[in-house]
């Protein structure tokens, strides 16, 4: 790798080389390894070359980001980068194995070669060295992309109940797109001209490539970590099938699934649809659309206030014109255009009712009156008082503090203390003596 594919590598240890020192030495068991007793470097070097050698022939799948070819050398040196991450590998072979393929091979092109590692003691370098070099044909991708899809729908990620919403009126955008791309001035061009106000974060990336979807990822978790960009917009022109497999890329569609900040996928043309469009919380068409559905016409946005106004002024009206015929019916109705007719036409039934209330209380009272006098004269007829009046008298024995009413000459022996009530007192008297009517009396006490 640090050759950057001008020196002619160097042919692996074989294992009669591993096995002797530079030197020239017989092989013999390498001494314990400490700070008094430290390896030299060609130990090193041959230790590193045998647990490399280790490994055996091994399949690689990446994509050719240089091809150094040069005429009446037995070399090719190419550098072989990982498409989801920034990591390379140097990769020699035949020129033949470049020449003679099926399909030609150039930078970007994606290939899946066999060959077998091999650490350069000189220069302290690992290489692959290439048996077999095979272009991955588009087809094979698609079908890549179909067994990536339903694993990935299998785990949930295109479940619409995960989809954020997108905010009506962000203040700030972010924007992943290539440098000075069509796909970047449309959405700045529309989104400016519908709403002049707005903000956009924009982050330049490749989007085709090996590179693409590192650069990707990583602008797109600096947007979400900003707290004033409200959403993502990830957008590309149209494109091959190639150009377009970064943005189907599972690193790319996980990050987009864990980014908290609504993200829109506008990738390529109506027909394209990259898994990052089915992971996206929202998926646009074409750039242009994205701008469109992301920011609000604001021409469009203050027609439909004003008509919002005017239809509920005429509401208004409305509203207020029934309301005042309501009023005016009720008001022309007679009960309320002459609220005291009807107590007129009434006063002289209230009149007649009042005295012939008047008339029945005065005849209820006057009768109870004198049937209550009657009661009274009955009483006073047949009351003690009335009988006393007539000549009529009650005696009582007195015996202490106790007085007897006096029934028979029995109740009051001769010399019982008496008191005798007539009609306008009491008189106390004593007992004499009895006598029983009709007989004379014997002077007996």
């Amino acid at each position: 790798m640090g050759g950057g594919g001008r020196d002619r590598p160097e042919p692996p240890a074989s294992s009669s080389t591993v096995g002797r020192e530079s030197a020239g030495q017989p092989d013999r068991a390498a001494p314990a390894n400490s700070a008094e007793q430290p390896w030299p470097v060609r130990s090193v070097a041959i230790k590193v070359a045998q647990w490399i050698d280790r490994l055996g022939s091994i399949w690689v799948e990446g994509q050719i980001t240089q091809i150094n070819l040069r005429p009446g050398t037995s070399t090719a040196f190419l550098v072989l980068r990982d498409t989801a991450a920034d990591m390379s590998l140097s990769v020699t072979c035949h020129p033949d194995l470049i020449r003679r393929s099926a399909v030609p091979l150039q930078e970007g092109s994606r290939v899946v070669v066999y060959g077998k590692l091999a650490y350069f003691t000189g220069r302290g370098t690992i290489s692959l060295r290439a048996i077999e070099i095979r272009p991955v044909g588009i087809g094979e991708l698609l079908a890549r992309i179909e067994r990536l899809k339903a694993l990935l729908a299998a785990e949930g990620l295109f479940d619409p109940r995960l989809k954020r919403p997108i905010p009506f009126l962000p203040k700030t955008i972010g924007l992943i797109t290539g440098r000075a791309s069509a796909a970047e001035r449309d959405v700045l061009t529309v989104a400016r001209n519908r709403w002049p106000a707005v903000r956009f974060e924009i982050r330049n990336t490749a989007v085709q490539g090996p590179t693409a979807v590192p650069q990707m990822v990583q602008a797109l978790a600096g947007l979400d970590r900003d707290p004033a960009v409200e959403v993502i917009v990830l957008a590309r022109g149209g494109g091959s099938v190639e150009d377009l497999l970064p943005f189907s890329d599972e690193t790319l569609c996980r990050a987009i699934v864990a980014a908290t900040t609504p993200i829109v996928s506008a990738i390529g043309h109506e027909p394209d649809n990259p898994l990052c469009d089915l992971v996206a919380d929202l998926r646009a068409a074409t750039p242009t659309d994205a701008a469109k559905r992301i920011v609000p016409d604001a021409a469009a946005e203050l027609a439909g206030v004003r008509e919002m106004r005017a239809r509920a002024a005429a509401a208004l009206r409305g509203w207020v014109d029934r309301e005042t015929r309501a009023l005016a019916q009720l008001r022309s109705r007679p009960v309320l255009a002459d609220p005291l007719r009807e107590l007129d036409r009434r006063y002289d039934e209230i009149e007649r009712l009042r005295t012939a209330a008047r008339r029945t209380t005065d005849h209820l009272i006057s009768a109870e009156t004198t049937t209550t006098r009657h009661l009274r004269e009955k009483l006073t007829a047949v009351g003690p008082a009335a009988t006393l009046a007539r000549g009529y008298a009650v005696v009582q024995r007195v015996s202490g503090k106790e007085r007897h009413v006096v029934r028979s000459i029995e109740d009051a022996p001769a010399g019982s203390q008496l008191r005798i009530r007539v009609a306008d007192g009491a008189i106390t008297a004593a007992a004499l003596g009895t006598q029983a009517l009709g007989k004379t009396d014997t002077g007996r006490n």
